[in-house]
């Protein structure tokens, strides 16, 4: 019981727990979960990566592993669009196996892990994570749907040079990279955060990982999983276990080691993100089996992350 990663996933299955129990009962209702979403995303999150990366230099920050993850996931990205096909479908399926939660379910895990020194490396990734992942979804979706209207013989005006920089201004002006931005800008002055700033600002960050993880159990409560478990699976499978065995074998390959390797392991073994389903939605394309894989690779992820964080230690 007293081993390391036991003693970091007990209150986190806890916490999931007690959002699963309360989901159930009725205590927060499904029409609550996108208020309490909005505060730990616009609220809480802003607070603890603005005032952790306030205090880094550039220097500390350890690129590498990063590197591997995003290989492994373009790796992957490609080989499911490959499978696929290169359409809407392919890329929201890509984008499902490839995008962590790493906000509401990472942040949390790794700070109660690997503290703070796993933070940075994660807070590294997290600057990045939206904005290349979502961007290139975004651009693959953008030409796939130009691909479709063509061979309906629609007339398009779309721009693919006005697409990438709005998908680009989008990725950084938002409530998790800006943060990390200012953060990192404000660090390079040399200066300190004011105690009267940065008190309330450790209070908001400290109450991020409770309320986000207790969220994640509120919204396995509300999501049915219908009859598209088998495809759910499917995603489920690939982003719980594939992506980490494939960042492991990419930075073993290119001699990494320590936190900041184990860190990016574990990033990669978290379960899909919400964002996945938002995409699924604007582009109208496998929004049933989206929702399906979210549910089922949260719930996957309290059995095959606790075996990542094992075979890392």
């Amino acid at each position: 019981m007293n081993h390391p990663v036991v003693t970091a996933l007990i209150p986190i299955m806890l916490f999931i727990a007690t959002g699963y129990l309360a989901g159930q009962r009725g205590w927060i209702r499904a029409a609550g979960v996108k208020d309490l979403s909005n505060l730990v995303f616009l609220v809480l999150a802003p607070a603890l990566l603005f005032r952790t990366m306030g205090k880094v230099h550039l220097e500390q920050l350890n690129f590498q592993p990063v590197a591997a993850y995003f290989l492994a996931a373009g790796l992957i990205f490609v080989g499911t669009l490959a499978w696929r096909g290169f359409n809407r479908l392919g890329a929201v399926l890509a984008l499902a196996n490839t995008f962590s939660n790493t906000v509401m379910i990472g942040i949390p895990l790794v700070g109660l892990t690997y503290g703070e020194a796993g933070l940075v490396t994660m807070f590294t990734l997290v600057s990045l994570h939206a904005l290349v992942l979502l961007t290139l979804a975004t651009i693959v979706l953008e030409l796939a749907v130009a691909r479709e209207e063509a061979a309906q013989g629609k007339n398009t005006d779309r721009h693919m040079a006005v697409t990438v920089l709005r998908s680009v201004r989008n990725g950084i002006i938002h409530p998790v990279p800006l943060p990390i931005i200012a953060g990192l800008l404000f660090a390079q002055t040399g200066l300190a955060i004011p105690e009267v700033i940065d008190k309330p600002l450790m209070l908001l960050g400290n109450a991020l990982s409770p309320l986000a993880l207790v969220l994640v159990g509120v919204t396995l409560a509300h999501n049915a999983i219908g009859g598209h478990l088998r495809g759910a699976l499917e995603l489920a499978l690939t982003k719980n276990l594939v992506h980490p065995a494939l960042v492991a074998l990419l930075g073993w390959a290119f001699g990494l080691s320590g936190v900041p390797f184990a860190v990016m392991i574990l990033a990669a073994s978290l379960p899909i993100g919400a964002n996945v389903f938002l995409f699924s939605q604007r582009y109208a394309v496998a929004e049933e089996v989206v929702t399906a894989g979210v549910a089922v690779s949260t719930a996957l992820a309290l059995v095959t992350v606790p075996i990542v964080m094992f075979l890392i230690a």
